[in-house]
């Protein structure tokens, strides 16, 4: 179905449906849910209070959430704000984990076991997964708060959009964002699109270094401690 964009003075406002901005808060709920279980399992893979940021990642789900039926009716900055600043929150605590996992590896490698260092890694790349799937849903979609939030026209090309005649009016929803974000986790490359703008290539290219490297890095080392 093809989406409407409304005027709001001179910012285009672009709602979602309410399905689709459920099913993207309940994989930012997931990815919370790892969080906590990855911490409540290996408690040394987080500095600070990480209680702290728990209760932080889900009061700002809980405010994006009360604005979802009219975040395109008055588009809000505040917002737009706290969706980015809860992605960047969850972001930042999921590589937190992956370097601490690291360093244990190579200086503490005993301290945790190996099923806890399986655990910790799915945990990891699962929420890596999810998180890189919400930035770009955020930056080339209207993303949590329902706006367009990137400057450029769009920041992925995907293959729908090559055929307008096939796929009139097509536009990519959270999920093609979800697969874009498995595929880039998996095959280190897109599937059946490709970043055009300098923050997608960014974006891709952490994700990415990060997959590789819990694949290669981590699994390996635990497997082998298992063994």
């Amino acid at each position: 179905m093809a989406k409407k964009y409304s005027m709001l003075g001179s910012m285009k406002v672009h709602p979602i449906s309410r399905a689709e901005l459920w099913f993207a808060q309940g994989a930012l709920i997931f990815a919370i849910l790892l969080q906590i279980a990855s911490w409540k399992l290996s408690p040394e893979l987080s500095y600070g209070p990480h209680g702290f940021i728990i209760m932080t990642e889900v009061a700002l789900l809980v405010i994006i959430g009360l604005n979802a039926s009219t975040r395109h009716l008055r588009p809000s900055s505040l917002y737009r704000t706290l969706s980015i600043v809860l992605l960047g929150i969850i972001s930042l605590a999921n590589v937190d984990s992956f370097f601490l996992v690291i360093r244990l590896l190579l200086t503490e490698g005993q301290v945790l076991s190996g099923r806890e260092l399986i655990v910790s890694a799915l945990a990891i790349f699962l929420t890596n997964i999810i998180v890189f799937a919400l930035w770009y849903w955020e930056i080339d979609s209207p993303g949590l708060t329902g706006r367009k939030w990137s400057v450029h026209h769009k920041d992925f090309q995907f293959t729908q959009q090559d055929m307008p005649n096939e796929f009139p009016d097509w536009q990519p929803t959270f999920i093609d964002y979800l697969y874009l974000s498995v595929t880039n986790a998996i095959n280190f490359a897109p599937a059946d699109s490709k970043p055009i703008t300098s923050q997608a290539k960014a974006l891709m290219g952490i994700q990415a270094l990060v997959s590789v490297f819990t694949i290669a890095l981590i699994l390996a080392r635990s497997v082998s401690i298992l063994n």
